[in-house]
């Protein structure tokens, strides 16, 4: 009996989530940006920075490890 079952990775799913969280942070951010908050570091914009870092990685990881890639 030939199964041809494909598993779909776990960095796929880790991949959705980095992606999705960082939306909501890069967005929260923006938001954030003309009412900054009282600290000393909020002309940084760290939210910002972040919510790009983890987009980027998220979109990394989705079509590093999307399904029907063909692999070695």
């Amino acid at each position: 009996m030939s199964e041809d079952r494909h598993m779909i990775p776990v960095w796929l799913f880790v991949g959705i989530l980095l992606f999705l969280y960082g939306i909501l942070i890069f967005v929260s951010g923006l938001a954030e940006w003309s009412h900054p908050p009282n600290t000393e570091l909020s002309n940084l914009h760290a939210p910002v920075w972040w919510g790009a870092i983890m987009i980027a990685m998220g979109a990394l990881f989705i079509q590093t490890f999307r399904p029907g890639k063909k692999t070695k």
